[in-house]
Parts: structure tokens; C-alpha cells; sequence
């Protein structure tokens, strides 16, 4: 980056602590604007492609607004593909039970939709990511101080690798991070494909 070239703003559109804290925790100091699309509108034919469609939506809602202008914008969106199912956040504490006792001793998959958009081009790029998760066996007691514990009802498939269900995912096969709601590799490369490099981000 030459003396004359003034840092690109990056803006997150997610209200998403857990992403926030994984974009600046690798050297990123993201603004926050986020971008109030009604997810429950939107519909498609897989897991993995819904998790997209909602990314691509939330980025270009907040890439629409004049507080975005000429910066890069990050959407994304994770959901959990069950039996083909796509779990986003659970409705109450009734649907978090029922989830982890079916989600007990098997392997989901976290699909995270990431979409960057660079306003002062129009261009953008986006993915999904995918990483296996192999649930522990807790057991209904566990099940049900977790729950209590109110944390299931924020997170994308009633569960998060940073917080108190930790200890009931047995292992994951993928990026962590992607798990926790945004793959760094992958946003590397889709800046990349926008002729932005990750490091020249750096703050």
C-alpha cells in the first residue's frame, strides 16, 4: 500500500459478536452496520445455497445504504444442515431440546454463506463453506442446563465451538472459524477475487 493510498473501509453487516471477534482478532477492524433483512422471506432449494442467499442479501441490503459508500462489505449467514434440513436459530427453549436430542452422538454440517461486495466498483464475491460437526452425548441434564443457560437461542443450530456447548462437540472437520460464524481462508480468497489483499486490511 503506497503513502498515497488511503485504507479501504470494511463494514460487517452482522450484528454477530462472535464474527466481529474473529475479524479482530485477525489484525480487522470491521464498522458494524447491520442490515435487517427478514431471513424467514427467504427460501432455497438447499441448505447451502440458503445460507448463501441470505449472506448475498445481508451484504447488498448494507452495500445499498450511503453509510457503506466506498467501502467493502462483509454479509454472512450460517445455518445447520441436519437430514438435509437447514437450522438456523432455534424458536424457544422447547426447539433448542428437541434439536440437541436429535443432534446427540451425530454429525451435521455448518454451512456459512459469505458474500463481499466492493461498493466502489459494484463487484463481489461470495461462497459457501462448509465443516462437518460430530456432536457429543450429553446427557438430559446437560441438555437441559444448557438450554437454560439461555445461549442456544442466539446461535445458528443451537450451538456455537465458543461458548458453553463446547464441551459436547466431540471434534470438526473444516475450518473452526467457520463454525463460529465466518471462515477467514475463505473471505481471504474472496477478496482476493476482488483484487484486495486481506493483509493490506490490516489495522
Amino acid at each position: 500500500m503506497g503513502p498515497m493510498t488511503a485504507q479501504r473501509r470494511l463494514v460487517l453487516g452482522s450484528a454477530s459478536p462472535a464474527r466481529l471477534g474473529l475479524l479482530r482478532n485477525s489484525g480487522l477492524d470491521p464498522e458494524v452496520i447491520v442490515s435487517g433483512v427478514d431471513e424467514d422471506a427467504i427460501s432455497a432449494p438447499t441448505p447451502a445455497e440458503l445460507a448463501l442467499v441470505l449472506a448475498e442479501a445481508k451484504a447488498r441490503s448494507v452495500a445499498a445504504r450511503d453509510t457503506a459508500a466506498g467501502a467493502l462489505v462483509i454479509g454472512c449467514d450460517s445455518v445447520l444442515e441436519l437430514d438435509g434440513e437447514a437450522l438456523g436459530k432455534p424458536a424457544d427453549a422447547e426447539e433448542a431440546t428437541a434439536r440437541w436430542m436429535s443432534m446427540r452422538g451425530r454429525a451435521g454440517v455448518l454451512q456459512t454463506g459469505h458474500c463481499v461486495i466492493d461498493t466502489a466498483t459494484g463487484r463481489s464475491a461470495s461462497a459457501t463453506a462448509s465443516t462437518t460437526v460430530r456432536f457429543g452425548e450429553p446427557t438430559d441434564a446437560e441438555v437441559a442446563a444448557y438450554v437454560a443457560s439461555g445461549e442456544p437461542l442466539h446461535v445458528a443450530g443451537a450451538f456455537t465451538l465458543d461458548g458453553r456447548s463446547a464441551p459436547f462437540i466431540d471434534s470438526i472437520e473444516g475450518d473452526h472459524g467457520n463454525v463460529i460464524g465466518l471462515s477467514l481462508p475463505l473471505l481471504r480468497k474472496l477478496l482476493a477475487g476482488l483484487d484486495v489483499s486481506l493483509t493490506d486490511l490490516w489495522v
